[in-house]
């Protein structure tokens, strides 16, 4: 394989986040590529073309009368010098006197000027505050007033604190390679369920619970005494945790002697707990997909474009590329032509790749035409070779092509790779896709009754009514892919 031909291959299966990353590094290092500035502001928007109208306007007007004009340089002369003037003119002065040796910082004041307040700042930074839970909670650790003694030992249990924001039931191990274990006076566990007692009433709520029912119970605790059920759960939680994830509300009624209604609402009330309180302080920077490709339908029929708004379009510089015509065989020469060559190659791959995409995505939509009408029901089964058969292509070039490019449709944003799908036999003999097939049992498992759910064997039987051929463990594991939980575990008295 060639350079060229790597090159190629590898922009083919970049997304459009990378491949604008790949092209700016070319800008660096190749100086025949330029932007086509024309090219990527193909146009104004309507207010700049009302204010360029406006500008022109005014600049006709100005033109056709030049008594208008001469008056406006009169006013302009005879207008009062301002502040900005007057040091604009200090400055000039100033600078003409100063000997070739002076200092800068002696002479002029270097301080920023004060911001006037109409600037944009880096909300993205200012948002950023808490970098992970530990940084959280030490925050809330400088607020507090502790000893020094104590401080200690509320570090090493936030050293210790599980992602989760749990900790370990053996506070004294925790302290056993701390340097406050060190010292002539030791710790007591008095002393240490203290320190541990008012880290509990940090943010998150329920943090720094030993175990799910004190991290439970930190939280009611911290709810107002008015809250509806609030006795009943804090009563749940302490002697009946274990039963809170039966779903026989019968029997948890026998034992707590708690009628149905109040059961409903105390559960209710329980759930809406956080069990990992920690997870709610997390590092998640969201990562924006960018879609390659959009579809929409006109007129009646789909419309496929790229979306070339996030690459920046290139050109050759022509300057750098008039100079190879006049020059010799030097060796600046040559590495213009070298350069010159590189660029042209790279064009030549970005409209190889983006010609590819284009075919590919065209042809996606032309067979799951069903899928942007009516959902994932409609999908179609479609295997690489079914693409690749069409367009003349290699199997691997459409796996490349469709790794990390997403599609805009009506539907929702999808990679390309969800258009592909494994196939089940139907009854007349045909062919049924896989993720139609998992849509058609969320959408029967969704109707049905909470008190009598549908095991795999009544979902497969549903199936077969459907005309759709799959295996019970089949169903299975599309009802597991869904994140569905089995019948009995569905169940609800």
């Amino acid at each position: 394989m060639t350079p060229q031909l790597q090159q190629a291959i590898k922009l083919l299966q970049l997304s459009t986040i990378e491949l604008s990353q790949e092209i700016t590094e070319q800008l660096y290092s190749n100086p025949l590529l330029e932007v086509d500035e024309e090219t990527n502001n193909p146009g104004t928007s309507k207010s700049d073309e009302e204010s360029s109208d406006s500008q022109d306007t005014t600049t006709i007007d100005l033109n056709a009368d030049d008594s208008d004009t001469q008056q406006a340089a009169t006013d302009a002369t005879d207008k009062p010098i301002t502040d900005d003037e007057s040091d604009s003119d200090w400055t000039t002065e100033k600078t003409a006197d100063l000997p070739v040796d002076a200092s800068w910082e002696e002479s002029f004041n270097t301080s920023t000027p004060a911001s006037t307040g109409n600037e944009e700042g880096n909300w993205e930074q200012v948002y950023h505050v808490t970098e992970s839970l530990q940084d959280h909670l030490l925050w809330q650790l400088n607020l507090t007033p502790f000893s020094q003694r104590d401080k200690q030992i509320a570090e090493a249990y936030i050293d210790a604190i599980e992602p989760s924001g749990m900790i370990s039931d053996n506070l004294s191990d925790i302290l056993s390679h701390h340097h406050a274990k060190d010292t002539d006076d030791p710790i007591e566990d008095d002393e240490l369920l203290a320190v541990l007692h008012r880290l509990q009433q940090f943010d998150p709520p329920g943090i720094f619970g030993r175990d799910v029912r004190e991290c439970l119970l930190i939280q009611l605790n911290q709810l107002s005494n008015k809250t509806p059920f609030i006795a009943q759960a804090i009563r749940l939680v302490s002697d009946f945790l274990t039963d809170i994830a039966s779903i026989d509300l019968a029997s948890l009624a026998k034992k707590t002697r708690y009628s149905v209604e109040e059961l409903q609402g105390t559960l209710k009330l329980i759930r809406s707990l956080n069990p990992r309180p920690g997870e709610s302080i997390s590092v998640n920077d969201a990562e924006y997909i960018a879609p390659d490709a959009y579809v929409e339908k006109i007129s009646g029929r789909w419309k496929v474009r790229l979306n070339d708004s996030n690459v920046p379009r290139l050109k050759i510089n022509t300057a750098y590329s008039d100079l190879i015509k006049r020059s010799d065989n030097s060796d600046q020469n040559q590495y213009l032509k070298d350069n010159l060559a590189e660029a042209r190659w790279f064009l030549r791959s970005i409209e190889s790749r983006n010609d590819t995409l284009m075919r590919v995505a065209i042809t996606i939509v032309e067979l799951q035409q069903g899928f942007l009408d009516h959902g994932p029901i409609a999908m179609k089964p479609m295997v690489l070779s079914d693409i690749a058969v069409k367009l003349e292509l290699h199997e691997s070039t459409i796996s490349r092509v469709t790794t990390a490019k997403y599609l805009a449709t009506p539907q929702g944003v999808f990679e390309l790779k969800y258009f592909f799908s494994s196939h089940v036999g139907t009854s007349a003999g045909g062919e049924f896709s896989s993720t139609a097939v998992c849509a058609i049992l969320k959408a029967l498992i969704n109707a049905e009754n909470p008190s009598k759910p549908l095991s795999d064997n009544k979902l497969m039987a549903l199936l077969e009514e459907q005309g759709i051929q799959v295996a019970r463990r089949t169903v299975a594991k599309y009802r597991e892919s869904l994140g569905i939980p089995s019948s009995s575990q569905r169940k609800r008295f």
